[in-house]
């Protein structure tokens, strides 16, 4: 009973993360939550920023999502690499 309610938990927080904005990547090592852009932002309009002009162009990201912080939660150590021994 407990085995089936850790994907139903994980489907639900998935779609709370979604409706956030928020993107998720998750594997045995970690959870990485990255923000996206807001669609109503009305200075980007949901783009996530804007060109500036001039001869060299950059993106200006907008504060809609790059003033929020990427939360990354470690789950398993991450392995030795295979070339150096493990101490």
């Amino acid at each position: 009973m407990a085995a089936a309610a850790v994907p139903l938990a994980l489907a639900a927080a998935t779609a709370v993360l979604k409706a956030g904005r928020w993107k998720v990547y998750a594997d045995r090592h970690r959870i990485h939550l990255t923000p996206y852009p807001r669609r109503s932002c009305p200075h980007c309009l949901g783009a996530g920023g804007w060109w500036t002009g001039g001869p060299f162009p950059e993106m200006g990201a907008c504060g809609c999502w790059s003033e929020r912080r990427e939360l990354r939660i470690r789950l398993l150590p991450l392995p030795a690499p295979a070339d150096e021994p493990p101490f």
